[in-house]
């Protein structure tokens, strides 16, 4: 079971071809390849889901989260016949499975997403803000930004800034940000956010980092 981007660890991009040679290694040694979706499927970032990114196809694929627009409880489990097939009647049930209100909206919130264009839309959206983030904060102080569509973290050089006072300070000006260990700070922004909207957070991210960095050296 591989998550296509690490997203608690603080949206950890594997290396290329790294989930090329996951597949490969499962189908040698007849293994499922499970692919965790639940926090980066569904455009989060940048495709319909970030197994595409490589052009891989697991053996099964967990959904959530996104799947119902945030409005009712839904996951789903995707395989193909073959691993679906191993499920006869009686060996498998739920309680709350197949709940019809929570189908209907995740078919809608499918429908939105794809309507929308908000997958393109995270896809463009990210390249601005990783590319803005990169070239206006020091490296000394934010060594790294990562990241893939609208699922992206900072690293903050923790000698300089305590990562829960940034994201305090943040929340003031306000944004409110996601601190991840003692180091990371988490950026997620909503899929159809606007380029304005973007940019207004871009600003108070840079403009904190650079004052508190400021005060400390």
């Amino acid at each position: 079971m591989v998550e296509p981007i690490q997203g608690e660890a603080g949206a950890v991009v594997p290396d290329d071809g790294y989930l090329k040679k996951v597949r490969a290694l499962c189908s040698q040694y007849n293994v499922l390849f499970i692919a965790d979706e639940v926090q980066t499927g569904l455009g989060r970032t940048g495709k319909l889901l970030a197994i595409h990114y490589e052009d891989v196809r697991p053996d099964i694929v967990i959904l959530g989260k996104a799947l119902s627009g945030g409005l009712y409880p839904i996951s789903a489990v995707l395989a193909d016949d073959e691993v679906m097939g191993t499920l006869v009647p009686g060996t498998h049930g739920s309680t709350y499975g197949g709940n019809p209100l929570a189908c209907k909206l995740a078919m809608t919130a499918l429908d939105v997403i794809l309507e929308e264009n908000m997958i393109e839309n995270a896809y463009k959206m990210g390249e601005i803000f990783r590319s803005e983030l990169r070239s206006r904060l020091s490296p000394d102080i934010v060594p790294v930004v990562r990241g893939k569509g609208l699922l992206n973290a900072i690293v903050l050089d923790k000698s300089i800034l305590e990562v829960y006072d940034v994201c305090i300070k943040m929340k003031d000006a306000g944004l409110v940000t996601k601190p991840i260990s003692n180091n990371i700070i988490r950026l997620s922004p909503a899929l159809n956010i606007t380029e304005q909207e973007l940019r207004e957070g871009l600003d108070i991210i840079i403009n904190t980092i650079n004052t508190m960095a400021a005060k400390k050296t």
